[in-house]
């Protein structure tokens, strides 16, 4: 039986895996995250899950007995891909974007043993409240917006915003 590997870092997807009883081994990885031209949400997330399963399994010692699943989430809003912000200006830009409108969040995932990849992608549409500043101060001050791609995770405080 081979191992599976998570390259991936994030706390939500070591939960999810636990949660279901599947056993696996996380493998962080480091991929450029730069939106091609013109590329859409959903594409942009698959390629990234690809290119994270290729890296972990690149790194393993002995990669033919392992699968490697690689995942990636974004925002998307207008037609542009939000990333994770890298200053508060940046997340207060992106709350009071998503402040009161829909928007998109596409989730792709691949699993990959180097014979084989797949992949997919799923889109869910999250609705947010109308959001005042002060709302946005608050969320800042927690500190979660840092390392989610639009600013806010809906696992934590960001909840009450949809």
């Amino acid at each position: 039986m081979s191992m599976l590997y998570l390259a991936s870092g994030s706390p939500r997807r070591r939960e999810l895996l636990g949660q279901i009883g599947v056993p696996f081994t996380t493998l962080p990885t480091v991929i450029d995250e730069t939106p091609l031209p013109n590329e859409a949400a959903a594409a942009y997330v698959q390629r990234l899950a690809c290119a994270k399963a290729q890296a972990g399994l690149s790194s393993l010692a002995v990669p033919g007995t392992a699968v490697v699943l690689g995942a990636d989430t974004t925002v998307s809003i207008d037609g542009l891909i939000l990333g994770k912000p890298r200053e508060a200006d940046e997340a207060r830009h992106m709350l009071r974007r998503l402040s009161g409108r829909m928007h998109e969040v596409p989730t792709g995932v691949a699993l990959t043993d180097g014979t084989r990849t797949q992949a997919t992608a799923s889109t869910s549409r999250v609705w947010f409240t109308a959001l005042a500043g002060e709302d946005i101060e608050r969320y800042l001050a927690t500190g979660e917006p840092w390392d989610k791609a639009g600013a806010y995770a809906y696992q934590g405080r960001a909840a009450a915003f949809i």
